[in-house]
């Protein structure tokens, strides 16, 4: 599947749950058809409830009603609380469930990450929001900071078209070799323009990355990335580094208050790096970032579930949008701009790891493991992840165990 910049889109801006959480709740109450969601997590909590309680009563007044979970992400709902949805004649499946050794989780790898709401195939939400009240502003210190898009318009049939090839019974045989697509390169930035992107472990492996490494490259004044898990490959840290050293502005948000203290470890590995380049590094210290988002100039936007780090850049399922609309990046400005004026601190010298043998010894392994990550995940193990359907009290026949189209060997 290959997909194009479209015009004549409806964009909107939704700033963590709060802004999220209602505008998908309202219009899975307004569904009259269809109702298709996917998210890596869904969590049994007040949030939870609320999505359980709206995709219920749109089964009952006879919507179809489809969900895809991840089996990593979202392995603890009870049974009670899925058979209430499976009985009223919802699809409920799990990517890659697998059983738990010693109580721990086994599909560490090639997760389903993406997050997709699409409505009567004339609404979608794309972004990196969860279904968990983490996601609220009133969950306190731990609350996450994120984004999501509503999208209606001509674009919303591209990823209705991704979705349906993605379902079981539209999977696309295999071939022992794989032609590699590419969705669009090429548009006159213009107003209302989406093109959604994706990254899997076969045509579209790369998409995402190639698209931030463009937008450098094309950068002629601004770039600002907000990325909560940060450690790209080496391609994409001197992208960086080049488009600062010819004079644009270039600017990178990470978390400072990280929900896995790793996280900080491993971006700070790169903070000699990227300030010498000209890179200024900011670190949001209100609560764990969570997003990914980038905006490039006047015109360039990406919202998306993709962070920039070795599991979404090479193992796990993504979706992104990118949009070409001045009035949506200026948004997307105005806030990243505020976090960087109001909760964040800018990273300085005096924050760098100090210049001893062992941090240059951690340093030179880290650029050697960026620069060759992409290879070495390949090795790690790939089985064939499936997709299992819930099977309800009155189950229609459908097959309950089927291979999904997006994965297998990488």
């Amino acid at each position: 599947m290959k997909t194009n910049w479209r015009d004549g889109n409806q964009i909107e801006l939704l700033e963590n749950g709060d802004m999220f959480f209602p505008a998908v709740f309202s219009a899975i109450e307004e569904a009259q058809h269809k109702v298709y969601v996917e998210t890596f997590i869904w969590f049994e909590d007040n949030v939870g409830r609320q999505l359980h309680k709206a995709v219920l009563a749109a089964a009952k007044r006879g919507v179809s009603v489809e969900v895809l979970l991840d089996g990593y992400g979202s392995p603890d709902l009870s049974d009670e609380f899925v058979n209430e949805l499976t009985t009223a004649g919802v699809i409920f499946r799990y990517y890659d469930p697998r059983p738990k050794i010693f109580g721990m989780r086994t599909n560490l790898f090639r997760r389903m990450h993406r997050k997709i709401v699409l409505l009567d195939d004339r609404i979608a939400f794309v972004g990196g929001i969860n279904y968990s009240a983490e996601h609220m502003i009133d969950y306190g210190p731990e609350a996450k900071q994120d984004y999501s898009v509503r999208i209606e318009g001509p674009v919303v049939e591209d990823i209705r078209q991704f979705v349906l090839s993605n379902l079981p019974e539209n999977e696309a045989p295999r071939r022992w070799w794989r032609r590699r697509t590419k969705a669009s390169e090429n548009a006159t930035p213009g107003e209302a323009q989406v093109l959604f992107i994706w990254r899997d472990n076969e045509e579209h492996r790369d998409d995402i990355e190639r698209h931030y490494l463009k937008m450098l490259a094309n950068a002629r004044q601004e770039v600002i990335i907000a990325n909560a898990y940060f450690f790209p490959g080496y391609r994409l840290l001197h992208a960086m580094r080049n488009a600062a050293r010819r004079g644009v502005k270039v600017r990178l948000i990470v978390q400072g208050e990280p929900d896995m203290p790793i996280v900080r470890v491993g971006a700070r590995l790169l903070y000699n790096y990227l300030l010498k380049g000209g890179v200024e590094v900011y670190e949001y210290l209100t609560r764990p970032l969570h997003g990914k988002v980038a905006v490039m100039d006047d015109h360039w936007a990406t919202v998306g579930s993709s962070n920039l780090d070795p599991l979404s850049l090479s193992l796990n399922l993504e979706a992104n949008v990118l949009i070409h609309d001045r009035n949506f990046n200026q948004k997307l400005y105005e806030n990243l701009t505020r976090l960087i004026t109001e909760e964040c601190r800018q990273v300085d010298e005096t924050m760098v790891p100090k210049r001893t043998w062992w941090n240059l010894t951690k340093s030179v392994l880290a650029f050697h493991f960026l620069r060759h990550f992409p290879a070495l995940v390949g090795w790690l193990p790939a089985h064939t992840p499936r997709l299992s359907q819930v099977k309800p009290p009155v189950q229609p026949e459908i097959e309950t165990q089927d291979r999904v189209e997006t994965t297998d060997k990488a």
